[in-house]
């Protein structure tokens, strides 16, 4: 009885953690709230609930905007308790379509300062991603890019720029300048003016941008003004929308917006956020929305980016260092554009960072693509995932299908290769059909683990012909898990599903520890005798389970002697001698533990 209930405070445990493991509940900020009345309801019927519940709750519903009538949009102001009592109203569940929170979503970058020399040869983000081999396909010509952002001003460098009608949902009216520089710094990655003998380029310098302003200046803006932009860009044209803006809070209405704009052959491309959490925020997070993390000039993962679920591609987001006590440091990191001062509205040029850098990147990207004659969502997001260069060692998703190739991009969508047959040979080339993905290292290091699974059932055979035993299956798996485990779920990503399930699935006895954390550093707590020593101690009573017990002791054993050869990386205690020494002590306690288990098994058999 005592050993059940360990064990049912140990799965309790288990469950707890992983029901209060933040993940990817992410709840965003807002101050007001969506209602959004069924489209076959007469004027009156609506007017008579807006009437009630001005009444009732003190609230006066509004329209969004000026296209909100025809989708019978409100927005009511108001907090969380307002917004469970309109949910729990049995008159508007039957009226409404949806009531939900208006989250307001902002801009994913961090500002940076005026470079001294504002030239081509400085967009070091451009020549990642080899934009000049694809200029000698296309420039873009023809597509138009949504930049729905805190608005778009005509600055120097985007005079020779076309633009196209757009509007400002902040204000309700048709001028969607920029009051804060964001978007006109995201509009220059995508399309700025170029070949003129001034400042910078662009990537799609020939196509056309959709000013959609949603974000005030201080850089923020509600669901509502976001969706209704989507819809807009997909009525008026747009082949691309970008949103480098983010945040906390699931929303119908914007997916609603999303499904819609991508019905109507729309690709949109999102920013994955700024918090360096093991998932994108939203809308990068909607299937449909291609969610892109932020690489430094090195080409690693930008110290800011999101990660994880949802991450799709990888681009130049920028890292700007900074120097002693805050001051200017080294701008050369950042991504360079041409955009305004928010204060004196001034043209200047600054370099940024954040992922709110890193999508125009690919709406750029994607904007070439389209020109070269593919337009179809999926086919294009096919040809940002098989064109992007693949990198073989990312257990924890930071690229997704890998950094991004402008010149590989252009080429395949020029050349048509999307069918199955190409796919296999991208993925035999580059991805998980590569023998060498696997034998360097790529998702799960097989070698490795190839190696714990065969010294796991060395050590288990060695033991046997010292100590005669019926090997079974309780045994058998005890070896595995506690070697290797599932191993080739740790790098197994589903969209918008926390990888910890899968990693702890993919986990051996002593991984188990490094599985809730995103390093692959063991921790000494699992990684040690303790585990084994534990679970010899609950089941020996048992006549199936022990065996599964010693079994597991003897993988652990042969765990830890590969790491302490391979890969001696310790929390807290770090790499080299100190981690080899406590790695191999253990490993030779969970084989002692095991062999004196089967030992005086064996004595009474």
């Amino acid at each position: 009885m005592k050993k059940f209930l360990l064990s049912c405070l140990f799965f309790a445990g288990l469950f707890w953690a992983l029901s209060t493991y933040q993940g990817l509940a992410v709840e965003g900020k807002f101050d007001s709230m969506v209602l959004n009345f069924r489209d076959n309801l007469s004027p009156a019927q609506v007017d008579r609930e807006l009437k009630a519940i001005a009444s009732k709750y003190g609230i006066e519903p509004k329209f969004n905007s000026a296209f909100s009538k025809g989708n019978n949009l409100y927005i009511v102001k108001g907090d969380t308790q307002v917004l469970e009592k309109l949910k729990q109203s049995k008159e508007l569940q039957e009226l409404t379509e949806f009531v939900e929170a208006n989250y307001v979503y902002s801009m994913d970058f961090f500002g940076g300062t005026t470079p001294n020399d504002p030239m081509y040869k400085d967009q070091w983000n451009l020549k990642a991603i080899e934009v000049e081999k694809a200029w000698a396909k296309t420039k873009g010509k023809g597509i138009t890019v949504a930049v729905i952002d805190t608005g778009v001003s005509k600055v120097d460098d985007l005079k020779n720029t076309n633009f196209v009608k757009g509007y400002d949902f902040v204000n309700d009216r048709e001028d969607a300048s920029d009051d804060n520089g964001h978007g006109t710094h995201v509009a220059g990655t995508i399309a700025q003016s170029t070949n003129n003998n001034f400042g910078v380029a662009g990537i799609a310098y020939e196509a056309n941008i959709m000013p959609l302003k949603v974000l005030s200046a201080s850089g923020g803006g509600t669901i509502s003004d976001i969706a209704e932009a989507i819809i807009f860009a997909a009525d008026n044209g747009a082949n691309v929308i970008n949103m480098s803006l983010g945040g906390g809070g699931e929303s119908k209405l914007m997916q609603e917006a999303i499904d819609y704009a991508y019905k109507k052959g729309v690709v949109i491309v999102a920013a994955a956020g700024n918090s360096n959490r093991n998932a994108a925020f939203y809308p990068a997070r909607y299937p449909k929305v291609i969610a892109v993390s932020a690489t430094s000039s090195t080409g690693e993962k930008a110290p800011y980016s999101n990660y994880g679920a949802g991450i799709d591609v990888a681009a130049p987001g920028g890292s700007i260092t900074r120097g002693k006590n805050g001051e200017k440091g080294d701008m050369s990191g950042g991504i360079l554009q041409n955009t305004i001062d928010p204060k004196t509205k001034e043209s200047v040029f600054r370099a940024f960072q954040g992922t709110s850098m890193a999508a125009p990147h690919v709406s750029g990207v994607v904007a070439l693509i389209e020109a070269s004659g593919v337009k179809n969502p999926e086919k294009v997001f096919q040809v940002l995932k098989q064109s992007s260069r693949k990198v073989t060692d990312d257990t924890l998703n930071y690229y997704g299908a890998g950094h991004l190739n402008a010149a590989a991009a252009v080429n395949l969508a020029s050349q048509g290769q999307l069918g199955i047959p190409d796919f296999l040979r991208w993925a035999r080339d580059n991805g998980y059909l590569s023998p060498r993905f696997w034998v360097d290292g790529g998702a799960i290091a097989l070698i490795p683990k190839l190696i714990m699974v065969i010294g796991s059932y060395l050590l288990a055979w060695l033991i046997n012909r010292w100590l005669p035993f019926r090997w079974n299956w309780a045994f058998s798996n005890g070896v595995f898990f506690g070697g290797a485990g599932l191993f080739f779920l740790r790098g197994f990503y589903l969209f918008d599903i926390t990888q910890l399930p899968f990693r702890i699935a993919g986990s051996s006895l002593p991984e188990l520890g490094n599985a809730f954390s995103n390093t692959n550093a063991l921790n000494p707590i699992t990684a040690s005798v303790l585990l084994p020593l534990g679970l010899l101690v609950i089941l020996l009573g048992h006549p199936q389970w022990k065996w599964f017990a010693m079994g597991s002791a003897i993988g652990t054993s042969a765990c830890l002697a590969t790491s302490a050869v391979l890969a001696p990386q310790m929390m807290w205690i770090g790499d080299g001698l100190p981690a080899i020494a406590f790695l191999s002590v253990n490993a030779i306690l969970c084989f002692g533990c095991a062999y004196l288990s089967i030992k005086s098994e064996t004595a009474t058999i």
